[in-house]
């Protein structure tokens, strides 16, 4: 039977998570892995309060505490990345190094996220970093403004 690569890809990142914990003499629990295979299922930008939320409706006896620790040992691990977007909120998303970077806009009065590639700005960073002698290990580009949406309803309302 054939894999598919969501499979191969799910295969990568639990061997990841499981070499992790090994390394750290931290244990794999029945908890700790629901709620790490429930972040991979729903990637996106998540609080540790929605995912909570929705692993609690199968799961009831995991603790918010539960979930947070673990989204820092996923984090720890390379296999999330934490996201703040100037809401107040920690979000956490689901990073596989097999996906191309990507940058994020970022509605601020519905607080809408929305991911963009653009291979312009990717080598003007770099050019940035190089006229500045600068090794470049990391970084992220964030716009903030108002959706659509909430434009028209500003200019409307």
């Amino acid at each position: 039977m054939a894999t598919s690569n969501k499979q191969k890809q799910g295969d990568t990142w639990q061997e990841k998570y499981q070499e992790y914990l090994l390394h750290n003499g931290l244990k794999s629990t029945v908890q700790r892995d629901l709620i790490a295979n429930e972040f991979y299922r729903l990637k996106g930008h998540i609080t540790a309060e929605d995912l909570h939320a929705n692993i609690r409706k199968k799961h009831s006896s995991i603790g918010l505490a539960t979930v947070y620790r673990t989204l820092k040992i996923l984090a720890s691990a390379g296999i999330a990345h934490e996201r703040r977007f100037n809401d107040g909120f920690t979000r956490y998303e689901f990073f596989d190094p097999e996906d191309r970077h990507h940058d994020h806009i970022v509605c601020i009065s519905c607080g809408k996220v929305e991911e963009f590639e653009n291979d312009e700005i990717e080598e003007l960073q770099k050019s940035v970093a190089k006229r500045y002698k600068f090794t470049m290990l990391d970084h992220k580009l964030e716009i903030y403004g108002r959706c659509n949406n909430c434009s028209t309803k500003a200019k409307n309302g």
